[in-house]
């Protein structure tokens, strides 16, 4: 079964990249897809936040990096995936989640939606909290693929150590 993980992974960090890792052991093929939101002001072009995906997962012969509009269903059905997967990091990403999840079932009965907790070890994480670290010269490196710290130390003109 393929399955699809969209999101607007701006930026990636290591609680998106723990969901990607086990989602590619659950499932025959996982596409990480970038979603292209109009109201968002992000700090990373779409292809930028592709290129970090596609770095940080490269060691994942199954899974695909692809960016879309619209309806997260209907990208889904167009690339074959039977399973929207969705990473919790807490009880208040919950109500939230099921919200959209009941939503999605409603649009498209035939998909299913799987929500996986997030390590524990990353449960603090959100990419808000990382750019407010990184805005304000903190490190981030345990909390982003490497390739997203230099991003970033690039985006705020900091070194990087």
């Amino acid at each position: 079964m393929q399955a699809l993980y969209p999101g607007s992974f701006d930026p990636l960090t290591l609680g998106h990249l723990d969901v990607i890792e086990r989602g590619a052991n659950l499932f025959q093929g996982l596409t990480v897809a970038v979603l292209r939101n109009p109201s968002k002001n992000p700090c990373f072009s779409v292809e930028q936040r592709l290129e970090q995906i596609h770095q940080a997962t490269s060691h994942l012969s199954n899974v695909q990096v692809a960016a879309f509009d619209g309806l997260t269903v209907d990208f889904a059905q167009r690339c074959g995936a039977g399973v929207i997967l969705r990473g919790l990091r807490a009880l208040s990403d919950f109500e939230y989640e099921l919200q959209i999840a009941h939503t999605n079932k409603s649009l498209a009965p035939q998909l299913e939606t799987l929500f996986l907790a997030t390590a524990t070890t990353h449960s603090f994480l959100s990419s808000s909290v990382v750019k407010e670290v990184a805005r304000f010269g903190g490190s981030v490196g345990h909390m982003v693929p490497t390739g997203v710290a230099e991003d970033l130390a690039r985006l705020f003109n900091q070194s990087f150590p």
